[in-house]
């Protein structure tokens, strides 16, 4: 059985919270700061595009030993190398996805209540990115999921809970105090001034949490 890896401060990445600067940089900036897990979102570009960037992360996380998961597309992850993909309700399916890559790669599925995690754990999921916690700039059709309905998942879970949507430094406390294993956090890193100090913020809560 694969390792789970530590989902407590999970980046994921968006161009548009960059602010001009490379992404490369702000992910490393990220890293330093202690990152456990990152996840390359790349909505707008080609497929040439991303895997010449997935490539520079991948080296970038190993360097850190990260893992990096790729969002929706199994080829990228697979060209590159990466620890597994994150799936939607509206990508492949899990259980297509787990054929393919076989049983060494992470999957994370999105889920919004309790059924689609369940139907998630089913299907072969490692993980479950579940929201929107409160609320997203980055995912207008994302209905807010709240803290009682991110506690309610994972209560029943029996996978991994990472919390996304809106988590900051200042309420990344309330998804962890929920029962979640971890935040995957957008704009409340990358579209920081001070992207590492940020992340020793969230750090210092996250060990409150540590088992």
């Amino acid at each position: 059985m694969k390792a789970q890896p530590d989902y407590s401060i999970y980046l994921v990445t968006d161009d548009g919270c960059l602010q001009g600067r490379a992404l490369i940089d702000c992910v490393r900036e990220a890293l330093e700061g202690g990152v456990t897990l990152v996840q390359y979102r790349a909505k707008t570009a080609s497929s040439a595009e991303m895997y010449a960037e997935a490539l520079q992360l991948k080296a970038l996380c190993d360097s850190f030993n990260v893992p990096l998961i790729i969002n929706d597309r199994l080829d990228i992850a697979m060209a590159v190398g990466a620890a597994g993909v994150h799936l939607g309700q509206d990508d492949l399916p899990c259980a297509a996805a787990r054929k393919l890559l076989g049983e060494d790669y992470i999957i994370g599925v999105s889920a919004h209540n309790p059924a689609e995690a369940k139907a998630a754990l089913q299907s072969g999921a490692d993980y479950l990115g579940c929201g929107a916690v409160f609320g997203t700039a980055t995912k207008a059709d994302v209905k807010k999921l709240g803290t009682d309905g991110l506690a309610a998942i994972c209560k029943a879970k029996g996978l991994p809970v990472v919390g996304i949507g809106g988590v900051t430094a200042d309420n990344y406390r309330e998804v962890r105090a929920a029962g979640a294993d971890g935040a995957a956090i957008v704009s409340g890193i990358l579209a920081q001034p001070d992207i590492r100090t940020t992340v020793e913020a969230i750090a210092r809560i996250s060990s409150e949490f540590a088992k």
